[in-house]
């Protein structure tokens, strides 16, 4: 197989760009750097391109390495024909090559094989010969051995049909067949254990769709249903077209004595041995799409949450509601130090609302507190009446925002939190998290591993080894785009750079409590075991504000500074002035790209880079995308009618819709149907986590607590 061809095909790239990605992936880049410092080498392939070819080269290596293992074994049991070798060859997946080597494999006793060890194996190839002329029993009488262990001329017979049954099994040809009509035509079928309890799986209790039309989310529903033991699932196969192909293929001379055998032969080695298997490789392929589509959506909701703008400038009271418990407050100032905590009881059972209202007035005094994060997890709308009210009692312009808290507390119990915060308790660092993840959500969520920010759906029932893989990837995409700062980034932010490991984010942060400030990139040689592979890979995205060279502040990569230097002299710049805010229309002054970048000895893409960089140094990605909606009044769900238009936040993107916060204690749902006002397959074409959207409420449901919106304008 031609793995750079397929690559090219599948992904729709050139062969050039598929062949110099593999080649860069070998010599050990990472994929962030590929995508921004390698563009000349790839013709900018971007970082979702690059994971995609980069998880399927892992396939296609590792199906090559499995046809190798099978063409050895089948070679040593010296069974391997030319005609063989080239299927196993040419099988584009690892069904097609586990189908083909299925009769190879060295096979567990089965009633096939306690046959062949009673010596009925030649009785199996007279009736498949189907030639025989008198009754089967005449033929299988020869067959009956007291020490053999066949008893009867009937036992003969079935222990022959069982050699037959498997061998028909074991053919690849007819699994395929089989496997491909049951997608096509199946349907996949669940009922209630108890049709009586009450459950969220009640929609499914008597529910069947068509195999090719079932949605991602409705097969984990149902998986999830079937492990809690509350429903039962089985896939419906087009039973009869798949017995009469087998017939067909099995029986090929009308024989009176062996067409029934053969008819009942078939039946079997379909109902006891394929079905049962193709039952579970069509269950375990339609959760593994189920499961690649819902961890796409999750990547998606992540990207968006982490590439929120950060609020700065401003001092935030993190706010972590609770009932019982109190609530607990920290304030925060701009550079994300914590000044004080506090612990407040204005919710129930307590209901001190005078008292918590003197302490947050007092706060709000002494701090100069602008802004407030309110965690939205259990008694946040009751918190925020509190706050509501409060701001109407104060001169000050304060106002409020609700944060998603999701992961808060994983990490408030961490051992990372422990050794950032050792004189605080969990609430306190919850706390403190709150406001943080306001402030610069990137550099705060990335403290908690991804699985646990929860902004996907059925997270807990993937293979949660791939998930962690896709999600770690689409944390690391986004630092990188961002870039991080090397003199105030915490060990969890550096170790998601490009090139850097856990120990190599532990050694930088130990390398600058030590010496102080770094002053220069190349000063990162000196950090115990970083290495220049890991250098070359890190550098780009590691920025130096204050640095002794200016284009250390930047995303330019030190093996192009030579020439930016040069570039900047020509054109009439000093280095310095890039400090100043950029340097604006540098872009319009160079005319012929492709003569300057022969000229500089650099491709035309990294020239372009390297201008737009000096146009707009550090430039954060995040600026673009929508600010968080700051409130100062409270809304209840009382207070909403239908017909009413709202301002919303988009808290999580699923399959079938999307919750946006409007501001009462629970999230409205978008159903798919009322995203826009033109047919999308996906609710991710209409929305991303973070989007500010203008929502229609439909329908209130105060007893279910459910809320229905709209954003299509013809409603």
């Amino acid at each position: 197989m031609d793995i750079i061809k397929v690559l090219q095909q599948e992904l729709n790239i050139g062969h050039s760009q598929a062949e110099a990605a593999v080649r860069l992936i070998d010599e050990g880049n990472t994929i962030p750097f590929i995508a921004r410092y390698r563009k000349e080498q790839t013709g900018a392939l971007n970082d979702e391109v690059l994971r995609n070819l980069d998880e399927r080269l892992r396939y296609l290596r590792n199906l090559e390495e499995k046809k190798e293992q099978v063409l050895a074994s089948i070679r040593e049991q010296e069974k391997l024909t030319p005609e063989l070798e080239r299927q196993i060859t040419e099988a584009a997946t690892l069904v097609a090559v586990e189908d083909l080597y299925r009769p190879y494999r060295p096979k567990r006793r089965t009633r096939a094989t306690i046959a062949q060890e009673k010596g009925l194996g030649p009785l199996a190839d007279v009736i498949m010969a189907q030639t025989v002329k008198e009754p089967l029993e005449n033929v299988a009488a020869a067959y009956v051995s007291e020490e053999k262990g066949v008893a009867s001329v009937e036992e003969a017979v079935a222990g022959a049909g069982d050699i037959l049954a498997e061998r028909i099994s074991d053919e690849a040809k007819y699994r395929t067949y089989i496997r491909n009509l049951t997608m096509k035509q199946g349907t996949i079928q669940s009922s209630a254990r108890d049709e009586k309890a009450e459950s969220v799986y009640e929609m499914y209790y008597s529910y069947e769709e068509t195999l090719k039309k079932a949605a991602g989310h409705r097969i984990l529903a149902l998986n999830r249903g079937e492990k809690e033991k509350i429903l039962t699932v089985k896939i419906i196969a087009p039973e009869e077209d798949i017995l009469r192909y087998l017939e067909k293929q099995v029986i090929t001379r009308d024989n009176p004595y062996t067409s029934p055998v053969l008819k009942a032969v078939a039946e079997d080695s379909y109902r006891r041995l394929m079905g049962p298997a193709i039952e579970r490789e069509i269950r375990s392929q339609l959760t593994e799409t189920a499961e690649d589509g819902a961890i796409k959506v999750f990547g998606k909701n992540l990207e968006q949450l982490l590439m929120q703008p950060p609020v700065t400038g401003k001092v935030v009271l993190g706010w972590d509601p609770a009932f019982r418990t109190g609530c607990k407050l920290a304030v925060v100032d701009a550079t994300g130090k914590v000044l004080d905590t506090v612990v407040i009881y204005p919710t129930a059972p307590q209901n001190k609302v005078a008292e918590a209202k003197n302490i947050l007035k007092k706060l709000i005094k002494k701090y100069h507190i602008s802004l407030i994060s309110v965690g939205n997890g259990t008694a946040s709308r009751e918190s925020e009446q509190v706050i509501a009210e409060l701001l109407r009692e104060i001169p000050e312009p304060v106002q409020y925002v609700i944060v998603n808290e999701a992961g808060a507390s994983v990490y408030s119990a961490s051992k990372l939190a422990t050794e950032e915060f050792p004189e605080f308790d969990v609430g306190q660092r919850s706390a403190a998290s709150i406001a943080r993840r306001l402030q610069d959500p990137l550099a705060e969520l990335v403290k908690i591993d991804p699985k646990s920010i929860g902004v996907g759906q059925y997270q807990h029932d993937m293979n949660q080894k791939h998930l962690g893989e896709a999600l770690q990837g689409v944390v690391e995409d986004c630092v990188n785009k961002v870039g991080v700062d090397v003199n105030t980034a915490s060990a969890p932010l550096l170790e998601y750079v490009s090139g850097i490991s856990r120990a190599l984010a532990k050694n930088i942060v130990a390398y600058r409590e030590e010496n102080g400030a770094f002053r220069s990139r190349s000063q990162l040689l000196k950090v115990a075991k970083l290495g220049p592979k890991a250098f070359e890979q890190c550098a780009g995205f590691m920025r130096i504000r204050e640095g002794d060279n200016p284009l250390d502040g930047t995303s330019v990569h030190p093996e192009s500074y030579e020439a930016a230097g040069i570039l900047l002299d020509r054109l009439g710049y000093r280095p310095e002035e890039i400090r100043a805010g950029g340097l604006k229309g540098i872009g319009k002054k160079i005319g012929d790209y492709k003569k300057m970048a022969r000229e500089l000895g650099i491709g035309e893409m990294t020239l372009r880079d390297i201008v737009s960089e000096l146009e707009k140094p550090a430039r954060d990605p995040r600026e673009e995308m929508p600010k968080p909606v700051l409130r100062t009044d409270v809304l209840e769900m009382k207070d909403l009618t239908p017909g009413m238009v709202l301002t919303g936040t988009v808290r999580n993107v699923i399959d079938f819709g999307a919750f946006v916060d409007i501001g009462v204690h629970q999230d409205g749902l978008v159903h798919i149907s009322q995203m826009s006002d033109k047919f999308i397959k996906h609710p991710l074409e209409a929305v991303s986590v973070g989007d500010i959207v203008e929502v229609k409420v439909l329908t209130v449901d105060p007893v279910k607590k459910r809320i229905g919106l709209t954003m299509r304008k013809d409603r």
